[in-house]
């Protein structure tokens, strides 16, 4: 007769990280000296506390202290007469019981630190727990990238959670980074603090592009602000190759490894614009294939000069905010933590986190905003965003933008540090173009167009850069040449190519 086979009995759940003795210890002392209970009252969360009741119990001594009152078992017990869980141990009476043993006054703040780990540890296995959860359910569309970058965002949090005490520091050690920042300023020739924009008149009124700022870019379609940042990032990648050469420290250099992120062109067409700029071969040519074997060996030349340029670009379309968060931290780990700065083109083609249908479009806009902010300052980078402006300037005589043309949301504007709007008069001159007078046209006719042609003289191959707002100092504009053959901007004054600004 055949025996039956049961299956081999399930191992026992392992137990979770956690260890309730050392939340009781230091709770208690917490209560016996609250001077311990401020020093560790902002290195936790109640979260942190595998026991539930611990956790509600450090919440109340918090909730005590910010209002300043003593915490004590005396003035905690009204606010856990109602408690389930503490009428399980015994009602408040467990409240005096935490301070019965002075172990965790010498250990408090080891006692912080541990649950501290043990909680950021349970934070591990439960992200372990989804991750095998999510691969393992193909019943909807299987996007295993989408779910690895999910994974890293959310392993992103339980590292960056409690980081607020890393955040603080003694007023020494921000003074010593002043010290460094105005160091490296007088070492730069160019006299700035940040990464170069390559354009001496921008350096002049913004000091360059500074560390954990956000920069907003904004102008109306045709003012060129797709080439104005790719200018900038192939200004701080060679700035940053030459510093590189000449044995400068990566902590001295002016320059930087650059992350561009294009959602509206694709990379090959972003490198284009690169190489026309730098090798004087209009774009369109190139496009066209109208191009000499002059221009041809030129064009070669100029991408071999370019083959090592620390510039990254990654033109993945409709990325969400968090993707490009994890994106640029995976990107500046890769590179030695030596990314320096990130741009995105554009703000708007950014999707906030919701999937909702009825998701309000300023609330994304703003989400968008403040990831960018924090991105900055995660990664301690200047971000670049560049971002479109609403059809009101269109609507007004004078076009030059303002703070409030900023499109979809006055967040914008709030979260960043700096906001440059770029602006061609010559672009709007164009369209004011009378006829072309001839032999009968009458003298009023001829005055009409010779004032428009004087007027274009004027503004030809000129852009004006309006810093409308500067946290670190004043607004004000400065007026750049735009070659708008091979889309290059670049100082007013005649400087050698191969000079670095």
């Amino acid at each position: 007769m055949a025996t039956l086979a049961f299956p081999a009995p399930a191992a026992p759940e392992p137990q979770l990280p956690r260890n309730v003795e050392a939340e009781a210890a230091m709770l208690g002392a917490m209560m016996i000296d609250n001077r311990l209970a401020d020093d560790v009252i902002d290195r936790l969360e109640p979260a942190h506390f595998f026991e539930p009741l611990h956790g509600r119990v450090f919440a109340a001594i918090k909730t005590l202290r910010s209002n300043d009152m003593l915490a004590t078992p005396v003035t905690l017990r009204p606010m856990f007469d109602a408690d389930e869980g503490m009428k399980e141990l015994g009602g408040p009476a467990y409240l005096a019981g935490l301070t019965g043993s002075g172990a965790g006054l010498i250990g408090a703040r080891q006692f912080a630190q541990q649950i501290y780990d043990l909680a950021m540890l349970r934070a591990l296995v439960s992200v372990g727990r989804t991750l095998v959860d999510r691969a393992m359910d193909t019943s909807e569309e299987v996007n295993p990238r989408a779910q690895i970058e999910l994974a890293e965002e959310e392993l992103f949090k339980v590292a960056a959670d409690g980081g607020a005490e890393s955040s603080v520091k003694t007023f020494a050690q921000a003074t010593t980074m002043v010290v460094k920042q105005a160091e490296r300023a007088l070492n730069s020739g160019g006299h700035i603090a940040g990464i170069t924009t390559g354009l001496d008149s921008v350096n002049a009124l913004v000091g360059g592009l500074h560390e954990s700022d956000l920069i907003i870019v904004a102008g109306r379609p045709g003012m060129g602000k797709t080439s104005l940042a790719t200018n900038i990032a192939f200004n701080a990648a060679r700035r940053w190759m030459r510093d590189m050469d000449d044995k400068i420290a990566p902590d001295k250099s002016s320059g930087a490894k650059v992350a561009f992120f294009s959602l509206e062109m694709s990379a090959d067409q972003l490198a284009g614009r690169i190489i026309s700029e730098q090798s004087r071969i209009n774009s369109g040519v190139l496009r066209s294939g109208k191009i000499s074997r002059q221009e041809m060996g030129q064009l070669a030349a100029t991408a071999v000069e370019l083959e090592h340029l620390p510039l990254f670009i990654d033109d993945t379309a409709a990325l969400t905010i968090s993707s490009l968060h994890t994106r640029a931290r995976r990107l500046k780990r890769r590179q030695n933590n030596q990314l320096g700065l990130v741009i995105v083109d554009y703000l708007q083609l950014l999707q906030g986190s919701s999937r909702g249908s009825n998701e309000n479009r300023v609330q994304e806009i703003s989400e968008i905003s403040r990831g960018l902010k924090a991105l900055a300052k995660d990664l301690n980078v200047p971000v670049i965003a560049l971002s479109q402006l609403s059809r009101a300037v269109e609507s007004r005589e004078d076009k030059r933008p303002m703070l409030s043309d900023l499109r979809e949301s006055g967040s914008i504007e709030q979260d960043a540090d700096m906001v440059w709007f770029v602006y061609r008069d010559e672009y709007y001159n164009l369209f004011k173009q009378p006829s072309v007078p001839n032999e009968h046209s009458s003298d009023a006719e001829k005055a009409k167009y010779a004032d428009w042609q004087a007027d274009q003289m004027k503004v030809a191959n000129k852009a004006t850069l309006i810093v409308a707002k500067q946290r670190h100092g004043a607004t004000g504009a400065v007026d750049l040449k735009f070659d708008s053959e091979y889309t290059r901007f670049s100082d007013l004054e005649d400087r050698d190519r191969s000079s670095y600004h």
